[in-house]
C-alpha cells in the first residue's frame, strides 16, 4: 500500500473531507490531493514533502514515523528506478562496465617508449661535437754547445705507440703518447723512435720540424744525429 493510500484511508477514518484537512494542516487541498496520489513534486522539495507527512499525521492521530518511513522507500524505489532507466538507455555507465586497459597495450606503448628515448640519444650521440685536445706547445731547441740530439713528439692527429732509444740501446720511452701530448727526449750521439701509428704525430729534431715520416697506421722507425 502507497503512502498515498495510507493517507486517504487514515483521512476518511477521521471522517474529515480534504477541504477540512487542509483547513487543519495549513496546507492547500489541491496539494494534499496530489498527495494522495503520491504526487509530491509541489512540495518543494523532499525536506518540506516530510514536513507536509508529518503534519498530516498529527492531525489524523496516526503515527508520523510511518509515513515518513513509507515515503522515504517509495523515494528510494523512484530513485532506483531512475537509475535503472539511464543505465538501460546508456546514460549512465555502471561501475563495472569501466573499459579495461589490455597489459599487451600498455607493454607495446613502453617499448615504444623505449625506443623512441634510445633513438633520440642515438641522434644527439651522433650530433655532439667531439673535442680532440689540442697539442702542447713546446719550444724546442739544439742544445747550446752544439752538442747532443734532441727529439719532439706530438701526437697531433692520433695516439700512437713509441719506443725510443739511445746510441748504445738503452730504452728512453716505450709506450702510448696520447693524443694532443708532447714528449720530449734527448741523447748525445744519436736517438732512434720507432712509431704504431706514424701518420698520427709530427716530429721535431734538434728543433727543426721534420716531414712527415707515414701514414696512419703504419708502423716506422727512424734515427736521428746531431746534425739532422
Amino acid at each position: 500500500m502507497s503512502l498515498g493510500t495510507l493517507i486517504n484511508q487514515a483521512r476518511n477514518s477521521a471522517g474529515l473531507s480534504v477541504e477540512e484537512l487542509s483547513a487543519l494542516t495549513n496546507i492547500r487541498s489541491a496539494l494534499l490531493k496530489e498527495i494522495e496520489l503520491d504526487n509530491f513534486k509541489n512540495c518543494g522539495g523532499e525536506t518540506y514533502a516530510r514536513g507536509h507527512i508529518r503534519n498530516i499525521a498529527i492531525k489524523l492521530g496516526a503515527d508520523p514515523q510511518i509515513f515518513i518511513t513509507a515515503f522515504e522507500e517509495e523515494q528510494m524505489q523512484v530513485d532506483r528506478s531512475m537509475k535503472d532507466l539511464l543505465l538501460e538507455n546508456n546514460v549512465m555507465r555502471q561501475p563495472q562496465d569501466t573499459p579495461k586497459v589490455s597489459w599487451k597495450i600498455l607493454a607495446s606503448i613502453s617499448v615504444g617508449s623505449l625506443l623512441v628515448v634510445a633513438i633520440v640519444q642515438i641522434v644527439l650521440s651522433n650530433t655532439k661535437s667531439v673535442d680532440i685536445p689540442k697539442p702542447i706547445a713546446t719550444t724546442s731547441a739544439k742544445p747550446a754547445d752544439g752538442t747532443g740530439v734532441e727529439l719532439v713528439v706530438t701526437a697531433t692527429r692520433a695516439q700512437s705507440w713509441l719506443s725510443v732509444s739511445d746510441a748504445s740501446g738503452q730504452i728512453l720511452f716505450n709506450g702510448t703518447i696520447a693524443l694532443g701530448t708532447t714528449k720530449t727526449f734527448r741523447t748525445d750521439v744519436t736517438i732512434t723512435a720507432k712509431f704504431g701509428n706514424a701518420g698520427g704525430v709530427d716530429l721535431t729534431v734538434n728543433g727543426k720540424k721534420v716531414d712527415s715520416i707515414g701514414e696512419n697506421g703504419e708502423v716506422v722507425s727512424v734515427s736521428y744525429g746531431v746534425d739532422s
